[in-house]
């Protein structure tokens, strides 16, 4: 499978999802937000609050590249819910003939990090939080966007996946070594797809980031 879709043009408009019943990440290449519904609201009303957040931050994306589901935390709680919603946004991204991806969370990390397992070297109990850490770090590092405060893994975990969309376009930001840019072939993209919206303000085409995303 290729890595890269080749066809280059305009820029696109490219936004990841981190998706979160408690804290969805979106991003693009520059910005990042997470979309946190208020306190004690569960079920129907927060998957309709998180389906409006979202659908106002997409609705004029050339791509968006959701996180696909670890299903190793499949007996977790609000797993059930969780599906439910990652169902009704790829159904509204369908609907509006929004091309998505979807990407494993493994290839995401390896994005990021250029290995799988980047906190090997860490006591097993606080792997998962260091490597975390470590894809935030890397977004900080290799694009100078700081993602801080509340949602601070989500809002990385999103830039991520904005910037595996963008290369995968073949408009990447930075030029990475292949063992990076290996994460690209263990995703569901889309069929070719043609650029509807030229970006020159990210940030505007894709609503605004809430003033928590800064570079």
């Amino acid at each position: 499978m290729s890595t890269t879709n080749t066809t280059r043009g305009p820029v696109p408009l490219v936004i990841g999802l981190d998706l979160s019943l408690t804290s969805t990440g979106v991003a693009g290449p520059d910005w990042a937000d997470a979309l946190r519904p208020k306190t004690g609201m569960r079920g129907h009303a927060r998957l309709d609050w998180h389906l409006e957040a979202i659908t106002d931050r997409v609705r004029h994306a050339d791509l968006v590249v959701v996180e696909g589901a670890a299903y190793g935390h499949g007996a977790q709680a609000g797993h059930h819910e969780l599906a439910g919603l990652w169902w009704m946004v790829t159904q509204e991204l369908w609907r509006r003939r929004i091309p998505y991806a979807q990407v494993p969370p493994v290839q995401r990390t390896i994005y990021a990090c250029g290995v799988a397992n980047p906190a090997k070297e860490h006591p097993k109990t606080v792997r998962a939080r260091v490597a975390k850490g470590m894809v935030r770090d890397a977004v900080a590092e290799r694009y100078g966007l700081e993602c801080d405060g509340a949602g601070r893994y989500d809002k990385a975990d999103a830039c991520i996946l904005a910037h595996m969309g963008r290369d995968w376009l073949g408009h990447p930001v930075v030029d990475l070594p292949e063992q990076y840019r290996r994460a690209l072939a263990g995703v569901s993209w889309p069929a070719p797809l043609g650029i509807r919206h030229a970006t020159t303000n990210s940030v505007e085409s894709a609503g605004s980031c809430g003033g928590s995303c800064r570079r």
